[in-house]
């Protein structure tokens, strides 16, 4: 009994899907990291840090550059679609939290869980912001693989 080749288009089409070769690990992690901003605003950090209107800004700038720069020094095979499901993973994240602090701090379930468009929006909207940065990745990416095959 000979063992049959591998059918080329049988492990193809999988390879190639929107979901292959994206490092599952890194996308939660960094969406992860993201709920930093809504907790500074839970835990009253951001009243306790100055009550500037700049420190969401500041803090979703770091948060972004966090992004790029993980994926950007861990080589992610598919830098775009890595950030855009991460901008996905935080948008979960933050949905469920929101679900579940909601009902501790005020009493009453409230959040885009009570909304379907605001599930939507929430997911489009974070979508967009990885997006975004998987843009900005590639970006530097291909320059730092141009700059170094200079050297």
């Amino acid at each position: 009994m000979h063992p049959s080749p591998p059918d080329p288009n049988a492990s193809g089409a999988a390879a190639q899907g929107p979901f292959a070769r994206i490092p599952w690990s890194l996308v939660l992690g960094l969406g992860a990291l993201a709920l930093v901003r809504p907790l500074l605003g839970v835990t009253g950090a951001t009243v306790a840090l100055a009550r500037s209107p700049w420190l969401p800004l500041a803090v979703t700038a770091a948060v972004s550059l966090a992004w790029i720069a993980a994926v950007v020094v861990a080589r992610a095979p598919r830098p775009l679609l890595t950030l855009v499901y991460t901008g996905l993973a935080y948008g979960v994240f933050a949905i469920v939290l929101s679900a579940a602090l909601s009902p501790l701090l005020t009493g009453v379930l409230q959040g885009p869980v009570t909304h379907p468009f605001g599930l939507v929006a929430v997911l489009a909207t974070n979508a967009v912001w990885g997006l975004a940065c998987g843009v900005i990745a590639l970006a530097v990416r291909s320059g730092l693989d141009r700059g170094g095959s200079r050297i």
